[in-house]
Parts: structure tokens; sequence; C-alpha cells
């Protein structure tokens, strides 16, 4: 069975401090038991923020990673229940990795990388149109 993983991301996330972050591939497919590799280019950074989305719902926080380390410094509860997601940077530290091994059907999904916290827990929609930022 086909799995749709879109990692297209949100306009507020993709400029801060005049740092920029943008999708490898904007829309991911792949199979049920396959692994799933998401990415996004970085100009500079201090720590990236991977989030997921359902339709209709919140955007969900999944881990932290710090760009001095390279490694997941933080973790939400959805990922220390299921080990699956891992997050890492390139060894050049130009972009960032979210991998979903064994990928099942409720991982289909909207998947944000960002510079800065994007959800603070309050339901909201975190995306502006970059017009209004003109």
């Amino acid at each position: 069975m086909m799995l749709f993983v879109s990692s297209l991301f949100c306009c507020l996330a993709c400029v801060s401090f005049g740092n920029v972050i943008t999708p490898v591939q904007p829309e991911v497919f792949g199979t049920e038991g396959g692994n799933i590799t998401l990415s996004c280019n970085y100009s500079s950074a201090i720590s990236l923020q991977w989030y997921r989305q359902y339709p209709n719902s919140a955007p969900e926080y999944l881990l932290v990673i710090l760009h001095g380390t390279g490694q997941v410094s933080q973790k939400s509860e959805i990922v220390d229940q299921d080990p699956r997601f891992t997050g890492k940077l390139n060894e050049k530290k130009t972009h960032v990795i979210l991998e979903i091994s064994s990928a099942k059907m409720t991982d289909s999904a909207m998947y944000y990388c960002a510079l800065t916290p994007t959800v603070t827990g309050k339901h909201y929609t975190p995306c502006k149109n970059l017009t209004d930022l003109k």
C-alpha cells in the first residue's frame, strides 16, 4: 500500500533572523513497511525542530536537533514511545533529516521542519502568508 508523506513546510518556519530552511523534496511517497527520509536544507541554525500535522488537527512537536552536536537533544512523548522516528544532521551540517523506519499508514501526514519553535501547544495555524510580511 502506498503512503503519502508531505514535507511541505510552513512559510513562517522558512525564514528566521535571515536564516533560510527549504525542503529537499516537497512531497515524499513510500510503501508500508519501508523507510521514509524527509530532509530540508538550511543556511544556519542553533537548533532545528520537526513537527507532524494530520488533516484538521494542530501540529505535533516531534523532536529538536542541536546544530552544534548534530544530535537529537529533546524528544516528544510521540518519539519516546515510537523509536521508528529518528532525527539527525548530515555530515556537513547543511540539512536536517527525519527518518521514519517501518512506515505505517498512520505516518501519512504533513511534516514540518523549523529553525525556531513553531508549536506552543495552542491550537492555531502556524503558517503566515509571506505576502503579509512585505
